[in-house]
């Protein structure tokens, strides 16, 4: 039996397990110096088939969510939907059929004061009883405010921590810019979360002869194939028609901003500010 033991502890480890182990003993990873220096390692790990993609790319996001600050991915002041303090009910019921969201922000008479965040689902006991005349100041919970330089890998343990989901973001005046929540963080690691209230288009839309409206989401290689590009979607470092673009164009465009490949011009057609949304796609006679 120990002899048996003896030359089973000889053997390489085998499994996934025992591949990471080696991967990860591996003296010169121990004694990478940079970010650059440990995703090179992920990729080489992805390469040998020790770990997949997806969890290359999720790693490797997780490792630079510290150079990402809460301006860089929050809603603008513009986008945001906030209910204030002394607002009629009737139009707070219209705001949360309207927008479905489960959160907002409420706030105060003061200019840039929150003084709370006011859950959908805790109007539903006193809609169910009939009632439409409550005080909203009694069913706030408590708000949290972060500067628009807060890096958001901090700011998503804080979330964790305190169990929240939304943040109010701020300038160095203090005055209200934008919001965060923890869902557009997930979506710095994992890309872009659709919900119940994300409407499923078709990734190409057909407008007229020659012109196409295509999601920003398609995937490069059914984008490629749909035009009949002279292009090998291996050899480009993206997956998706959005991150082609913007590998293309070198920074995140705006609407407007367009590349030319082969005999499409393609187009940004709407942008909500921290990706691209959709693209107007035109084949040149």
């Amino acid at each position: 039996m120990n002899e048996k033991q003896n030359n089973d502890e000889g053997q390489p480890p085998s499994g996934i397990i025992g591949k990471l182990k080696r991967y990860f003993r591996n003296p010169f990873f121990i004694k990478t110096q940079s970010v650059s220096e440990v995703t090179d390692f992920l990729k080489d790990a992805a390469d040998q088939k020790i770990i997949d993609k997806e969890a290359e790319s999720i790693a490797t996001k997780a490792i630079k969510l510290g150079d990402i600050t809460a301006k860089e991915i929050m809603i603008p002041k513009v986008d945001m939907v906030t209910i204030q303090i002394d607002e009629d009910t009737d139009q707070i019921i219209k705001k949360i059929i309207d927008s479905g969201h489960s959160r907002y922000p409420v706030l105060g008479k003061e200019r840039n004061e929150v003084v709370g965040i006011l859950l959908a689902k805790d109007i539903l006991p006193k809609l169910f009883k009939g009632s439409t005349d409550f005080d909203i100041g009694e069913m706030l919970r408590d708000s949290t405010v972060v500067p628009e330089t807060k890096k958001i890998d901090t700011l998503l343990e804080e979330f964790k921590e305190d169990k929240s989901h939304l943040a109010v973001v701020i300038d160095e005046y203090g005055a209200i810019c934008g919001l965060i929540t923890i869902e557009d963080i997930l979506e710095e690691l994992v890309g872009e979360i659709e919900d119940e209230h994300d409407v499923d288009l078709n990734e190409i839309i057909e407008i007229s002869e020659n012109t196409f409206m295509v999601d920003s989401k398609i995937e490069l290689e059914e984008f490629i194939s749909f035009f009949k590009l002279n292009l090998d979607p291996l050899s480009i470092d993206a997956e998706t028609l959005g991150g082609f673009f913007i590998t293309k164009f070198g920074v995140l465009p705006k609407i407007g901003d367009k590349i030319k490949i082969d005999d499409l011009t393609i187009k940004v057609l709407d942008t909500n500010l921290r990706r691209i949304k959709k693209f107007k796609v035109t084949r040149n006679q």
